[in-house]
């Protein structure tokens, strides 16, 4: 049999919906043949696909090691878990959910805390005070050193944490924290506040491929079709098609307008009727500039999908698979 090309998705919860709606946008449903409680599944219609749906750290996991080829996961785990992420894995496009910021935040009290350099300061004052190193309580434990090491914060020791990371400084167990977050509320309610440079990762939910997988002719016919549709879902989503009636002789002026918002005309300035595609957001701008340019009657639509000759994804994916 043809190895399949395996595609890891969450098990659970919103990260889970999100992902299956995603997929379902570019007309790839996933289908769970023996219901929600089977942790594999199929794309009708597109064979030699394999769905898993696995956590969001084996999904990880089974992107660095090769067991699968494409995953949804975000990218601190990519960056936590995989060593070397960017040899590992390439992450082919972000997909506008699961957002939050993995942050370094210090007790409210700290009042004269606001940096990471001040944080260097309390390090120093612990181990001079106190003979002691100051305590980071985190989850995140990769992430922290590599950051922490880019500041030029040595003083310090990681406690791992293993429950509510946020709770640590009020029970005593550490310091400060390194955990992730989404809005501040949570952080707020336990009296902490991020530092102003202590931003270490703007996070979400990315499409991703691995590199280690066993990319044979199955799986790359496979990924060609998947990433074909994923491309064609979100041009469509950030296009407009325009279509204005122009004038004989007035072509040139109208398309110069077009294309100076960025627009392209993909059957060329021809008359009577002008089609364009356009980015969403200089649809109005556009508008105006070709009914100064003599255009009229301008009728605007959204698209289904739209396939062009070029796929940044796959493209992406080609060249660091060599």
């Amino acid at each position: 049999m043809t190895e399949p090309l395996v595609i890891a998705v969450p098990s659970k919860g919103r990260l889970q919906e999100n992902a299956a709606a995603f997929f379902g946008r570019a007309g790839l449903a996933f289908q769970q043949s023996r219901g929600a409680r089977d942790y594999q599944g199929v794309i009708p219609g597109l064979p030699g696909v394999l769905v898993k749906f696995l956590s969001a750290s084996e999904i990880t996991t089974q992107l660095a090691t090769g067991q699968a080829h494409l995953g949804v996961t975000g990218e601190d785990l990519v960056r936590e878990q995989i060593g070397d992420a960017d040899a590992a894995v390439c992450l082919l496009t972000p997909l506008g959910f699961g957002q939050a910021n993995v942050v370094v935040a210090a007790p409210q009290a700290w009042i004269d805390v606001r940096t990471m350099s001040d944080l260097d300061e309390v390090a120093v004052d612990l181990r001079v005070r106190h003979g002691r190193k100051m305590r980071v309580a985190t989850k995140y434990v990769n992430l922290t050193r590599r950051f922490f090491a880019e500041h030029g914060l040595a003083d310090y020791r990681i406690v791992e944490s293993l429950g509510a990371t946020e709770g640590a400084p009020a029970s005593g167990a550490a310091e400060i924290i390194v955990d992730i977050t989404t809005t501040g509320a949570t952080l707020a309610a336990n009296a902490l506040k991020v530092l102003d440079d202590g931003v270490m990762l703007r996070s979400e939910a990315n499409l991703v491929a691995s590199l280690r997988a066993s990319w044979s002719e199955g799986p790359r016919e496979a990924v060609r079709a998947i990433l074909g549709r994923i491309a064609a879902e979100e041009a469509a989503r950030t296009t407009r098609e325009i279509r204005a009636r122009v004038e004989p002789g007035r072509e040139g002026a109208a398309l110069a307008a077009a294309e100076a918002l960025g627009a392209r005309a993909p059957y060329g300035p021809t008359a009577p009727e002008l089609v364009l595609h356009a980015p969403k957001a200089a649809v109005f701008p556009l508008v105006d500039a070709l009914t100064q340019a003599g255009a009229s009657d301008v009728t605007v639509r959204s698209l289904d999908y739209l396939f062009r000759a070029e796929n940044p994804l796959l493209a992406r994916l080609e060249t660091r698979l060599g």
